[in-house]
């Protein structure tokens, strides 16, 4: 059986660029979608966080289609440990979004150095909507980006601007900054590219499709 690990935002508050804080989280649909999807194709999923806290849903995505299952969900209610993680026990790696990464995995060192060895040791990495900004915690000791190059979808800065939150940075642009190739498609539209062994999704509405190709990869 192929194991995957799932990396989900302990970030419950992300701070604004006019210096307020907003309640954030991982999105409900992106992680709910993902673990079906993945369980069902037979991939054995663990979720982590950092200091493997219980993560904080962003109520935003609470619509009443994932509500119980986040309630239930024992993964969510005890998650392993990031900081006990390591590239050997797993044949993947992904990040789902929300917009708590941008507030914690963007610059978690143990979330980096883990993605170097993912990347490394030739395996999956996949990263979904506001997941990507988890990437932007792997840049080596001598300042490269372990992507650079890779062609990569992410939540657009126009799907940022209609959302209307007043985010501290471009995910999008950052990783620009750092090399990457971003190939973004139209907004709110499902959107998955593959570059190798690197799998991102657009937004929410790429969740399935994101996780069917990581199936369908390993």
């Amino acid at each position: 059986m192929k194991k995957l690990l799932m990396v989900v935002s302990g970030a419950d508050s992300l701070t604004l660029a006019d210096g307020t804080s907003h309640p954030t989280g991982f999105w409900a649909e992106e992680v709910v979608e993902s673990v079906r999807v993945l369980r069902e194709a037979g991939i054995e999923v663990t979720v982590a966080t950092p200091g493997g806290v219980v993560p904080t849903v962003d109520k935003a995505s609470l619509d009443g289609r994932f509500d119980e299952v986040v309630a239930t969900l024992e993964d969510l209610r005890s998650p392993a440990d990031l900081a006990a993680m390591n590239a050997a026990g797993f044949d993947a790696i992904y990040l789902p979004g929300g917009h708590g990464p941008m507030a914690d995995l963007a610059f978690d060192r143990t979330l980096g150095t883990l993605l170097a060895d993912f990347a490394d040791s030739g395996k999956l990495v996949a990263a979904l909507c506001h997941g990507p900004a988890g990437l932007l915690s792997a840049v080596r000791a001598d300042g490269t980006f372990v992507f650079a190059g890779k062609e990569m979808a992410v939540f657009s800065d126009e799907e940022e601007r209609q959302g209307g939150l007043d985010v501290p940075y471009s995910v999008a642009g950052r990783l620009a900054e750092l090399g990457a190739r971003l190939a973004p498609g139209e907004p709110w539209s499902s959107t998955v590219v593959v570059d190798g062994k690197l799998v991102t999704g657009q937004n929410p509405q790429s969740t399935v499709a994101t996780a069917t190709k990581v199936a369908s990869l390993l």
